[in-house]
């Protein structure tokens, strides 16, 4: 096992961790993690795929599309790359999340009942209820829904100077994954790039009774290294690290993260996710944390998830810390007092104790741009399939935004034409509509909830 500058003193009455953290994990080598904060499921049947379309904020209809490549023992085998996703609550509120995956098989060429087969890592401490609430959602939907944990275990691959073989599969001179998926056997797996960001390395599902390709025994490490990797990347993961319930996935940068898609067709809480992304701020996110004392140096003691972190001072709120180990944390604070160079910050309750805001290298730079006018706009860039294109403040720019994106018009201008009654006094109005108008101001959803509705006389 990998072994890094860690001393763990563990508290017998209060089962609490505390770790000295060597900084330089940064510049360790390769290392893999079993997640076993992670467990495994699998959906299948022919209404797979628009089952999930209909629940996830990704565009799930990307593990439809059929493969031209047949996979042979000489060359690697060619699947889609995993994805991740959220289930939101109809307020738009984190639930859970997934990544999920589509294994390359054998006799998808010759399969004609259409039926798909995909896996999800999901959080492992709420797996229970996400199958009881999948299951509420499936309704008639031709899908069955698995617990597959004694058969699949999750990994991930991360750190520096990762090599670009681990997307091939079992690595060597032969192409095991290519060879093993064409003879249908259980070895048919593969890493793939970590669907959020390239700098979390590789991740994907093995058999469990098998240790996955490329990971040699002095390189496999405690999942606790991997947290600490994400930590300093600040990118949270499960529903212990985003309340269930109460996060709002635009705070917690699941855009930046690719797990949500602004052009797909409706899933739940779609419509506060849409009205928030376009109006183009967002005031808190989560961010990477450091924990210093006076003397600039990093401190190791326990700081508890939920603090606060104040302004020193005048003890106004910045945010709260949502993970921490060791001297790193993350947590979700208002941005632009975060990252003000005059502010200093301290844990609300450990005055002793000052609180470092870490910009992560992969932000996106809309994120810190400024208009003209001085208004912080900390959105991302609209969807290039969006229509109204906001990419920077202006007076009046949020009711335009949310109007827009909530898709409803029950007024707009039309063309008129006045004629008589047949001499009674009466004028009768007949309403022309424009040759120019799109479709879609007319059309309406299969589901029955009109997209964009327009009130006229016309028939």
């Amino acid at each position: 096992m990998l072994r890094f500058n860690l001393r763990r003193q563990i508290s017998n009455s209060t089962g609490i961790y505390r770790r000295n953290i060597h900084s330089g994990l940064e510049d360790a080598g390769p290392m893999a993690s079993r997640l076993r904060s992670r467990s495994v499921i699998r959906f299948s049947g022919p209404d797979t795929i628009k089952f999930l379309q209909g629940l996830l904020t990704n565009d799930v209809r990307r593990f439809g599309e059929k493969s031209t490549t047949v996979p042979t023992p000489n060359m690697p085998s060619v699947s889609t790359p995993p994805m991740y996703a959220a289930l939101l609550t109809p307020q738009g509120r984190f639930l859970y999340d997934f990544f999920l995956y589509r294994p390359t098989r054998p006799d998808e060429k010759l399969d004609r009942t259409g039926s798909v087969e995909l896996f999800a890592d999901v959080d492992v401490s709420v797996l229970d209820e996400l199958l009881e609430t999948l299951k509420k959602f499936r309704l008639r939907s031709k899908v069955d829904i698995e617990n597959v944990a004694e058969e699949f275990s999750c990994w991930q691959r991360y750190g520096r100077n990762l090599s670009e073989s681990s997307s091939v599969g079992w690595g060597g001179g032969v192409d095991r994954a290519g060879e093993s998926t064409a003879s249908g056997n259980k070895y048919g797996w593969q890493w793939y790039e970590d669907p959020r960001l390239d700098c979390l390395g590789y991740r994907s599902i093995f058999p469990s009774d098998a240790t996955p390709p490329l990971v040699e025994a002095d390189k496999e490490t405690d999942e606790s290294n991997y947290l600490l990797w994400r930590l300093e990347h600040g990118v949270a993961e499960g529903s212990a690290e985003i309340p269930k319930g109460e996060a709002i996935p635009l705070e917690y940068n699941f855009v930046g993260l690719n797990a949500i898609s602004f052009d797909k067709g409706c899933y739940v809480g779609q419509e506060l996710i849409a009205r928030t992304h376009h109006r183009g701020v967002i005031r808190k996110r989560l961010v990477p944390l450091r924990f210093i004392d006076s003397n600039g140096k990093e401190v190791n003691q326990k700081i508890a998830a939920g603090a606060q972190v104040v302004e020193s001072g005048t003890g106004k709120k910045i945010g709260a810390i949502s993970t921490a180990l060791g001297s790193r944390g993350m947590g979700v604070m208002r941005v632009e007092e975060g990252f003000k160079a005059s502010t200093e910050l301290i844990v609300n309750g450990s005055e002793d104790v000052k609180v470092e805001v870490i910009r992560p290298t992969w932000w996106p730079v809309e994120w810190f741009q400024q208009d003209q006018s001085g208004l912080k706009c900390l959105g991302l860039p609209s969807c290039e399939a969006t229509p109204l294109k906001l990419l920077s403040c202006y007076v009046g720019q949020e009711l335009i935004a949310r109007t827009h994106h909530r898709g409803v018009k029950r007024k707009r201008l039309i063309q008129l034409r006045f004629i008589d009654s047949n001499g009674k006094e009466d004028v009768k109005v007949e309403a022309i509509r424009p040759t120019w108008w799109p479709a879609e101001w007319f059309q309406q959803d299969q589901s029955g909830v009109a997209l964009y509705v327009v009130t006229t006389l016309l028939s």
